[in-house]
């Protein structure tokens, strides 16, 4: 009988019909052998021992499945080849260049500080608290900048400003100053004009005042009103109201008294209110006070914050407070410390 001999690169599929199926424990994957990098497949002496093929017609379909990957041959070259990639990976890789300068800071925020700020930032631990006086007495060491810095304290408060019961917006006499010049102008009519002018108020005016704001007029740091003008100086409430220059009764500039408001503001009466994130900052001195001045004026604005603490603030009112100086490093303050210290009494 003739036999037909199967090439072994050859993929052959089961006929619809088969004549003669090959046993399914005859098809085992695991007696196949494939080795990559070779054009012919060969097959195990078992499977063609066990797989007799018998004699067919010329062109009638074939039964016989070939051809299945084995894992064995195929894992061991891979693995092979991957070693040597990996050691000359290895070889190739270069380690990197140590960063100088500013770009080897560990925090990101000191790369773009200058170096003047990297060096007095040196004088102060970064996460120590310190006490209201000790701070002081740190930021006039820090303060080396070419002009008379402000001294700012920035304090965070458990408040949300969204909620009308829980806004802050207030008043606070720093009773040594506040180290700048105050430009005061008034709007009154009437005996309120003469009032406020033996006060010190530096300008004053009525409708004819409006008028001139309504055309750009800024010359002034405060603007006081009595009560009988505010009907006029609503219509100013676009052009005022951005610079935050807007006459208002919580603020103190809104008041029958022209004489004391004006007087008041001429000698360090500060204005403050309650950001959107809850955060105030107020400026409580110049760098050239002594330093008991700025102790004093720092102190005013602690209890003016905790005396004016909205209704609606629930649970812990201070939640961090920071000093710093125009252009200095901020300090940590510890809050049971700040709350807590009290002026020296002068015998």
């Amino acid at each position: 009988m003739a036999t037909r001999i199967i090439s072994p690169s050859s993929l052959t599929l089961p006929c619809a019909k088969p004549i003669d199926p090959v046993r399914p424990q005859d098809r085992t994957p695991s007696l196949l052998s494939f080795k990559p990098n070779k054009s012919n497949f060969s097959l195990c002496p078992l499977l063609l021992k066990s797989c007799r093929v018998r004699s067919i017609f010329p062109y009638r379909g074939l039964t016989h499945v070939a051809a299945v990957a084995a894992d064995t041959e195929v894992t061991e070259d891979v693995e092979a080849k991957g070693g040597d990639g990996d050691a000359a990976a290895a070889t190739a890789i270069t380690p990197p260049k140590p960063k100088k300068g500013k770009a080897a800071l560990p925090l990101k925020r000191d790369r773009t500080r200058s170096k003047r700020f990297l060096e007095i930032q040196k004088l102060r631990e970064n996460k120590k608290e310190y006490d209201p006086k000790t701070a002081i007495s740190l930021l006039k060491q820090m303060a080396n900048a070419r002009f008379v810095e402000s001294m700012e304290a920035h304090f965070r408060l458990n408040i949300d400003p969204k909620y009308n019961d829980q806004q802050l917006r207030a008043t606070v006499i720093l009773p040594k100053g506040t180290g700048q010049t105050v430009k005061v102008a008034v709007l009154a009519q009437g005996e309120k004009v003469e009032e406020a002018k033996n006060a010190g108020a530096d300008i004053v005016g009525g409708e004819d005042l409006i008028e001139q704001i309504k055309g750009g007029f800024m010359e002034f740091d405060k603007l006081i009103a009595s009560p009988d003008m505010m009907v006029k100086v609503a219509s100013l409430g676009r052009i005022l109201g951005p610079r935050g220059l807007m006459p208002n009764p919580k603020a103190g500039t809104v008041t029958p008294n022209i004489a004391q408001a004006v007087e008041e503001f001429k000698k360090g009466k500060v204005e403050y209110r309650a950001d959107k994130t809850g955060i105030v900052h107020i400026p409580f001195g110049k760098v050239d006070f002594p330093e008991e001045d700025l102790l004093a004026n720092f102190l005013a604005t602690v209890k003016s914050i905790e005396a004016n603490k909205p209704k609606g603030a629930k649970g812990v009112y201070w939640k961090s407070a920071h000093t710093c100086t125009s252009m200095g490093p901020s300090i940590r303050l510890n809050l049971k410390e700040m709350l807590d210290y009290k002026l020296p009494v002068n015998d």
